[in-house]
């Protein structure tokens, strides 16, 4: 049996979720989310408890149990506390600034890149002085979440020489010593 699958979904006060078929939804004080269950996997709901199954044994089944299980318990968690990626950018002259929605980035290329953000991803930038440019985006979706956060990432990935690059906050930089000087 699928340990993901058969862990039953907790529903926190304020969670409405609704299944119509083959299609939960859940609202909550940050959204709405939808998703459609798809091959036989049905998903049941008893007061605050959610609960997925899967009509057979098959290695399909088993692997969607899982999958649908943890895509229903990101939305109940989403729309109740949200999801927040934060990137840091680490770089001489590396800067961030948002107006809005949209996403302004210097990265050490001739030209900066101008990004328009998702209007469900909230953004933030912060910029101190001797500290690294600072992205912070939040939503109610964490797949959209962290497509956009995969996306600026995608830009200038750190490199393993110096550490340079869009990484996440905290993420460690696996480092490769340089040339040798010859004697």
């Amino acid at each position: 049996m699928s340990r993901i699958g058969q862990a039953p979904i907790a529903v926190p006060t304020g969670v409405d979720v609704s299944i119509n078929g083959n299609v939960v939804t859940v609202k909550g004080k940050l959204g709405e989310l939808t998703q459609e269950l798809s091959s036989g996997i049905t998903a049941s709901i008893d007061d605050t408890i959610i609960t997925v199954q899967r009509p057979s044994e098959s290695k399909e089944h088993k692997a969607k149990h899982g999958l649908y299980r943890a895509l229903i318990n990101n939305m109940v968690l989403g729309v109740s506390t949200g999801w927040t990626h934060s990137l840091e950018l680490v770089g001489v002259g590396y800067r961030a600034s948002n107006q809005g929605q949209h996403l302004d980035l210097s990265l050490g290329y001739s030209h900066n890149f101008l990004i328009n953000i998702p209007s469900d991803v909230k953004v933030e930038t912060t910029m101190e002085k001797g500290k690294n440019p600072i992205i912070k985006l939040t939503s109610h979706d964490k797949q959209l979440v962290g497509a956009v956060t995969a996306k600026i990432r995608s830009l200038r990935k750190p490199e393993p020489y110096k550490g340079k690059g869009v990484k996440f906050v905290g993420e460690q930089i696996r480092r490769k010593a340089g040339k040798s000087a010859a004697k």
